[in-house]
């Protein structure tokens, strides 16, 4: 996508626009692609060089309805032209074009424009029997980064066909796992509704047992990776897990892992009609867990051992969740700003809001990727004196604690011994942690310097400068000409930061934590670096200084430009 350019007078603008659309990786022309405009009034298909051109339309002589008198010469070539662009093909995956977005402003005719071919995951699943192998689910999961960590997201189902193919298409380059879902034995020719049933347990690609010990995948743009499974036919056994304590109009949502394996492949479904969990597994130990989702929440939790035959006397009791208090100190050297309100409105009435709850916020965000969409969030203030922060509703599981604030930083974050800022906040059955302790501080720290490496843009020609609205300059959009990340040292209490880079390469942070950081410079934004990650970043040691700051010091440092790879 081109983003928006400033406006331009019609004596300056360009009559057409012309370019080409590539390849991101071959840069070879791709023909037959689609370019058009976001209003959609311009759309052309790309010829067979890859290349294509709008035209802009001219207005011809025009009355003045409140003059009456014809007005000749109104030109409305170039200011019709569109003012940003994007391409696609089936097979291609958008790409960022925001680099061309200087060229448009400048009012260049020749744009370049990109797409990346996709990647592709095909294979084939193979049943030990005669039987078709159609109809089977498979998913794949993709590694992604938010936040500084990598999660596993859903990425694609697809079914396979009666040869047992199966095919992802249009995917990004990336990290992949590949499983298939469970599978019962329905074939009309051997199915016996009162004899042993069997099934299809999930596999793991390759033939694993579970999803941690899964092969990744790992596919570069435009690659075609083959994975084949082959699944294995087991007995299944019934199993029914009452539940006698479900609250009226709460949703239970049932998780099932294999013990000590997190990750997706098993289903059970609880019943409301017999109040009860109930499905088919087959032999092995599974750990089953229940949340419940309404005006309260609760949840179970219990181990499941299916050797040999059904499971039916086993009950699951439903624990509230609990609440976990946050006490904050206050270390702060500077006055508030003065005139700084925060209110809040429960539907009855707005106050103002009193203490640490002015400017902090506090939420608890679940470490496991498939879990039960756990997470834990403060508890609205009852009224106007109400300047308790608790966390209500806590549910079993393991949290990285996350905090807003727009005064000063966490110093400190603890729960017991536990260092929250490093280390995941566990909560037990029924809520139970110790209280989280908050130390705020507002000394901060500054780090400038510049970037060496960066090629400064060419400067603009008497008919490039900028418009002028209202008697200033109106500066286009121009892509950042690096981005800089202070990223925090293990042994560190700071927080990472990406800091805005100059055109000429200057850069400077004004609230930094203190604390020791490692500087990287890179031409492109990094969205998936794993910057909490501290073994992914050992593989930076050697590209970025590590900088120490105190409360209050200023630091300067050089940094050389790290040329990240194409998409």
């Amino acid at each position: 996508m081109i983003p928006q350019a400033p406006a331009q007078s019609s004596s300056e603008a360009p009559d057409s626009i012309r370019g080409t659309v590539v390849n991101s990786m071959t840069h070879e022309p791709i023909p037959r692609a689609l370019v058009i405009s976001p209003d959609e009034r311009f759309a052309t298909m790309t010829d067979g060089q890859g290349r294509f051109e709008f035209t802009a339309p001219q207005a011809h002589e025009s009355a003045d309805p409140g003059a009456g008198a014809p007005v000749s010469g109104v030109q409305l070539r170039g200011t019709n032209l569109p003012d940003s662009l994007s391409a696609r093909k089936p097979g291609f995956l958008e790409y960022d074009n925001s680099a061309v977005a200087l060229a448009l402003a400048q009012k260049a005719k020749e744009l370049t424009l990109s797409l990346v071919p996709e990647a592709i995951i095909a294979g084939q699943v193979s049943l030990p029997t005669a039987e078709a192998p159609d109809s089977i689910q498979v998913q794949v999961y993709r590694r992604q980064v938010h936040d500084g960590r990598a999660h596993w997201i859903p990425a694609g189902t697809a079914i396979s066909r009666s040869t047992g193919e199966f095919r992802f298409a249009e995917l990004p380059a990336g990290t992949y796992k590949l499983l298939t879902r469970e599978l019962l034995d329905r074939d009309p020719v051997t199915f016996d509704p009162r004899g042993q049933l069997y099934g299809y347990p999930p596999i793991y690609y390759q033939d694993a047992a579970d999803f941690d010990s899964a092969t990744t995948i790992e596919l570069s743009a435009g690659e075609t990776a083959q994975a084949d499974l082959s699944l294995v036919k087991q007995p299944y056994y019934n199993v029914k897990i009452p539940i006698e304590n479900v609250p009226p109009g709460v949703a239970l949502n049932v998780n099932v892992y294999r013990q000590g394996r997190n990750g997706p492949g098993y289903s059970l479904a609880y019943n409301p009609g017999t109040h009860a969990i109930d499905g088919m597994l087959p032999n092995g130990i599974y750990t089953v867990e229940a949340a419940g989702f309404g005006q309260t929440t609760s949840s179970g939790l219990m181990t499941l051992n299916i050797k040999g035959d059904a499971v039916e006397r086993q009950h699951m009791t439903l624990v509230s969740g609990g609440s976990i208090a946050i006490n904050v100190k206050e270390d702060f050297t500077g006055k508030e700003s003065e005139g700084t309100i925060a209110t809040f409105n429960n539907g009855k009435r707005t106050f103002n809001l009193h203490g640490p709850r002015r400017y902090l916020n506090v939420s608890l965000e679940s470490v496991d990727d498939f879990g039960a969409g756990r997470n834990g969030f403060l508890r609205p203030p009852a009224g106007p004196e109400d300047d308790q922060l608790v966390i209500e509703n806590a549910q079993p599981g393991r949290y990285w604690v996350r905090i807003q604030t727009s005064r000063g930083y966490a110093a400190s974050v603890r729960s017991g011994t536990t260092d929250l800022q490093h280390e995941p906040l566990v909560v037990g059955v029924g809520g139970a942690a110790s209280p989280i302790e908050i130390t705020m501080r507002d000394d901060f720290a500054t780090i400038d310097g510049s970037v060496e490496g960066i090629v400064p843009p060419p400067s603009p020609s008497a008919a490039q400068q900028p418009e002028l609205e209202n008697g200033a300059a109106v500066s286009p959009a121009e892509p950042a000409p690096a981005h800089v990340y202070c990223i925090p040292l293990p042994d560190s209490s700071g927080d990472v930061a990406e800091i805005r880079v100059a055109p000429d390469g200057g850069f400077s942070t004004q609230t930094l934590p203190p604390g020791t950081y490692r500087l990287l410079a890179f031409d492109r934004a990094q969205p998936q670096l794993e910057y909490r990650n501290p073994e992914a970043m050992n593989a930076y040691d050697n590209m970025g200084p590590s900088v120490r700051v105190a409360g209050g010091q200023t630091e300067h440092v050089t940094l050389h430009l790290i040329l990240a790879s194409e998409p």
